[in-house]
């Protein structure tokens, strides 16, 4: 119980920041919003459900096959942790968040699904990261594993969904000060998960 409960806070900690995180899907998520309404940047927001189906089986096929090597698993936790460390380094040092918006048709839902397909981070953090953990958390047992997933897209979309809501009502929140510290807080957040995956992989090549 306490061992999925500890994968379920991962879940919801990784899946907020990337919710809230800048990045081209975050973009179309606000930018659909503010050109259209808050039910096309809605649809845009809950694409990584569809979107990310493939990736996580493509990668837990991939990585199962391998996992019985810790060489190769230590080294898949140390560019997990190089991979958490950029992404919390993009987040402390967030400023402000730009945006292009275009005049374009709304196509919510096909954009976002485009945008995410294109976009590296999921594959990265799934081959680098999700997959990894989860693969860790199944050892434990099934419900682990669920909770780690579970958690991570409740959040990631929610996060999203929020956004939205915040961005329909008030289109400085962008802008405000709140948001900014945010996205740093959660950099600190995975600043902290890098340390633990840099823990592990050293520990997985004997060499902690």
């Amino acid at each position: 119980m306490i061992e999925s409960l500890q994968y379920l806070v991962s879940g919801i900690l990784f899946g907020f920041a990337a919710g809230i995180s800048p990045g081209p899907l975050l973009a179309l998520v606000i930018t659909e919003t503010l050109m259209h309404s808050r039910r096309e940047g809605i649809l845009v927001a809950i694409t990584p459900v569809v979107t990310d189906v493939p990736i996580i089986v493509v990668t837990i096929y991939i990585l199962s096959q391998l996992s019985s090597s810790d060489i190769f698993l230590g080294m898949l936790s140390l560019a997990g942790a190089l991979f958490i460390a950029y992404l919390a380094y993009g987040s402390i040092m967030t400023r402000e968040v730009h945006l292009g918006i275009y005049h374009v048709k709304p196509q919510s839902l096909r954009k976002g699904v485009l945008t995410n397909f294109l976009n590296p981070h999921p594959y990265l953090f799934w081959m680098m990261v999700g997959t990894p953990t989860i693969l860790r958390a199944s050892q434990v047992n099934v419900g682990s594993a669920v909770a780690f997933i579970a958690g991570f897209y409740v959040l990631l979309v929610g996060s999203k969904v929020l956004i939205v809501l915040l961005v329909d009502r008030s289109k400085n929140f962008l802008k405000s000060r709140t948001y900014i510290y945010i996205i740093r807080a959660t950099g600190v957040i995975l600043l902290c998960f890098a340390v633990l995956f840099l823990k592990d992989g050293l520990g997985m090549l004997g060499l902690l």
